[in-house]
């Protein structure tokens, strides 16, 4: 399985993953990570905040984002360089989040694609939305 190079890419060119958050996504982040706030992992304490339940970690949506990048567009063999990130709404345990992708721009010189980059849950919000840069594999 091989990658697009960016001679394959051009604006407007797009992909998707989707995933169900469960619990066990939750607690194996936590423990990969070694961020375990309690607003993540403790249901007591989780009811006394402003979302009233658990939420998943941000980054665990933004790694959907990688996802997408690494097994579509542009897919295996790129290199993620940067990602900017805003979080919108909170994902909660069965979110079906969709993370997006979209070719914004192409440096053919640097070997560089911009991409516009968001996430989604099963009622169509917005969770988060950034831009990021990658190089895709080279020939």
């Amino acid at each position: 399985m091989t990658g697009k190079t960016i001679h394959e890419l051009k604006v407007g060119d797009r992909a998707e993953f989707s995933k169900t958050v469960s619990e066990a996504d939750i607690y194996l982040y936590a423990g990969v990570t070694g961020d375990f706030n309690p607003a993540h992992i403790d249901e007591e304490y989780a009811r006394t905040t402003f979302f009233k339940t658990r939420i998943a970690h941000g980054m665990l949506s933004a790694g959907f984002i990688s996802a997408v990048m690494a097994n579509r567009l542009p897919g295996p063999g790129c290199i993620y360089l940067r990602q900017e990130l805003s979080f919108l709404a909170p994902v909660k345990i069965g979110d079906t989040i969709t993370a997006c992708a979209e070719v914004l721009s192409l440096d053919y010189e640097k070997n560089r694609v911009r991409l516009k980059t968001w996430c989604l849950n099963q009622k169509g919000v917005t969770v988060l939305e950034g831009e990021a840069l990658v190089s895709p594999r080279k020939k």
